[in-house]
């Protein structure tokens, strides 16, 4: 008997989503090797994680829209789908988009809640599905793990439910982001074409992460010579035409460097190389880049989202998202003073310390247990 767990985001390298699903079942493949199971929506020429391929899995070959809508219409009929998970005692769902199963116990992650909370940075359509299903989804599951008590928060009070059905379990950083040696850093920069100091952000290109404010605040202190320049590791993201057009139009556009996607290998060395990871986001649900720079040695200058200060724990300076005097002068105290950076570096370490994916399998398999205890009995 198995428990499935969707790995799907991970499969699909779906950012932030991707990472918890993979990170979360190599772990769990740990502690519960003769019980685990994969499950995933095998679209055309996507393989299976490498490292887990011995689990069993079970997949469906549909596109990421058609699936979706499968579910939420199988929701709404009641028309179970638990032929798919032969042998399933439990399925976990990764991502927001829970099966309609008969007789198997389900546990739904959520990560956030953008599309209710700034419904103007999410595309019509999946605002839309995403309000609708939401809810819903979160009903039906047995139970719901949130990756922060501020999403916990949201989930009680937009979805009026009970906080006893909700379990707070904190992501991690990889293992593999560590402090790295400057020789791996200078590898890692000329493999990259990056400059010897920079200010970093990790992430996808959207609204929601604050970047035209980033770019507005770090350009006339960047020409001044107060900060290094700017450099921008992850994918072009949904509505990003404004950032683009204002990076366009930045009299220092020569000082920013957008590398697109980078490999997870590279990614700590580029962390370290840093002279500090900044992170102005409006809204997170957990906050999984500056805990990735933190563990890297990397002093963090953040936004002050309630999860994101849940996460750095007084180890970074944090500034509200939408005051550009304070972000402007916490990035030049950061890039000027070199005993600050160092003590960020240190409490940084030592709070990245305090989460792990081992941990983070133990609570969820808690989880596991609970709802196997109330719904089998």
């Amino acid at each position: 008997m198995a428990v499935y767990v969707d790995v799907s985001a991970a499969v699909h390298r779906r950012a932030g989503l991707g990472r918890y699903a993979e990170s979360l079942v190599r772990a769990l493949a740990l502690q519960i090797p003769d019980r685990l199971a994969l499950f995933y929506n095998r679209e055309h020429g996507i393989t299976p994680l490498d490292g887990v391929e011995r689990f069993p899995s079970a997949t469906v070959s549909l596109g990421y829209k058609p699936w979706r809508m499968a579910v939420w219409m199988g929701q709404l009929a009641r028309v179970s789908l638990h032929r798919l998970l032969p042998g399933a005692t439990l399925y976990h769902a990764t991502e927001h988009l829970l099966m309609p199963l008969k007789g198997i116990p389900t546990v739904l992650t959520i990560h956030d809640l953008i599309p209710q909370l700034l419904p103007q940075h999410h595309k019509p359509l999946n605002r839309w599905y995403l309000r609708w299903t939401m809810p819903l989804y979160c009903r039906r599951a047995d139970r719901v793990i949130a990756v922060s008590e501020a999403t916990r928060r949201d989930l009680a009070q937009l979805y009026d439910l009970p906080l006893s059905k909700i379990s707070v379990i904190h992501e991690a950083a990889a293992p593999h982001f560590e402090p790295t040696s400057p020789e791996l850093q200078a590898e890692a920069r000329a493999r990259h074409g990056l400059p010897e100091r920079y200010l970093l952000y990790v992430g996808t290109i959207e609204p929601r992460k604050n970047l035209e404010r980033l770019l507005r605040v770090w350009d006339p202190l960047y020409r001044a010579g107060e900060v290094p320049p700017l450099v921008l590791v992850g994918k072009r993201g949904w509505l990003a035409d404004g950032f683009y057009a204002a990076l366009e139009s930045l009299p220092a556009r020569d000082g920013v460097c957008l590398t697109g996607y980078v490999s997870d290998a590279d990614l700590p060395a580029i962390y370290g190389a840093a002279t500090a990871f900044v992170f102005p986001s409006l809204y997170e649900g957990f906050g999984l880049p500056p805990l990735e720079a933190m563990a890297c040695g990397t002093p963090v200058v953040c936004s002050t989202a309630p999860s994101l200060e849940e996460v750095v724990g007084g180890a970074a300076l944090c500034v509200e998202a939408e005051d550009d005097v304070g972000l402007g002068e916490a990035i030049r105290r950061v890039s000027s003073d070199s005993a600050l950076r160092e003590d960020l570096r240190a409490r940084g370490l030592a709070r990245a310390a305090g989460f792990s994916w081992a941990r983070a399998a133990r609570e969820t398999l808690d989880v596991y247990d609970h709802v196997l205890s109330n719904t089998l009995g």
